[in-house]
């Protein structure tokens, strides 16, 4: 292997200005895919917060005995997709009510008669804040013989699994579409590489070296050039992050970097690309040198 290595070295040695622009290349190829996750990771904690506030609210009939409502919400806390169970009272209905709905607030303020329910206020876990679990916790609900409505907000909740699967299908899309250009590109320098070391490899075969002997220093070279082409992006990444943060001190608190697995991926993502490109390129033409 260290054989390998320095061979792939020495090659970055003999092309140097190849060898640069190839890893600047994939670099700025890969520093586009990181743009896009970097703006698909902050889309993901904006949509977070926003599925933080989903919850089912169960309205109970008045006169439902507090041992039954007591009962019930142990029931429903232990559901699997639930991660809280809040009772809130007539009383503390009205006074959420006054404080809210501020152009209601002299309507409550002379009313004789609490017209508001008792509910149960349900929080999902995390994971389990889509359509479908919301939609089965709600079915669950109305089987309890003392709830009168339930109301978790169905028409919002559905647009936003849509939005959440219409960011995963582009972010796929444009990340294997920039991933292939980037295998082009690999592919590209390697074979002019291979080219530009004909007679050598015309030598190394006369003395009886395999296929596999001459392919391994370019597979190497590909992957080393993946590998600083990634490092760079990751670089650029976070040079663009520092500044937008800088540039948006009020949304600062908002703005998030690419975690360290996230970062590890992208890394290995461009050791493979770097692989990719020099198999492809490596197979096709070895045969024609």
């Amino acid at each position: 292997m260290s054989l390998l290595v320095r061979e792939a070295l020495l090659a970055f040695r003999r092309a140097p200005l190849l060898s640069g622009l190839s890893i600047t290349t994939i670099g700025f190829s890969l520093y586009a895919v990181g743009l896009f996750a970097l703006v698909a990771v902050n889309l993901r904690e904006a949509l977070r917060e926003v599925e933080q506030r989903v919850e089912v609210v169960a309205y109970l009939l008045r006169g439902t005995p507090p041992e039954a409502v007591a009962q019930a919400s142990q029931d429903i806390a232990a559901f699997p997709e639930v991660a809280r169970v809040a009772f809130i009272s007539e009383d503390e209905a009205l006074r959420r009510a006054r404080q809210e709905l501020v152009e209601f607030r002299d309507a409550y303020r002379d009313l004789k008669v609490n017209p508001l329910p008792a509910s149960l206020e349900i929080q999902l876990k995390d994971g389990y804040r889509d359509g479908a679990h919301t939609a089965a916790v709600a079915e669950r609900l109305r089987g309890y013989g003392f709830v009168d409505d339930v109301r978790y907000g169905r028409e919002w909740i559905e647009k936003l699994d849509r939005l959440r699967n219409i960011a995963g299908v582009v972010g796929l899309t444009i990340g294997l579409a920039f991933a292939a250009v980037a295998v082009v590109i690999i592919g590209v320098t390697i074979r002019i590489t291979v080219l530009q070391r004909a007679r050598e490899i015309s030598i190394m075969r006369l003395v009886g070296a395999t296929n596999g002997f001459i392919r391994g220093p370019f597979l190497v070279e590909g992957m080393l050039k993946g590998l600083f082409g990634g490092l760079l992006a990751i670089a650029l990444c976070y040079g663009t992050y520092l500044l937008f943060r800088g540039q948006a001190e009020l949304a600062t608190s908002g703005i998030v970097f690419l975690r360290s697995p996230q970062l590890g991926l992208g890394v290995v993502f461009g050791v493979l690309i770097g692989l990719g490109g020099s198999l492809v390129s490596v197979g096709r033409h070895l045969r024609n040198v």
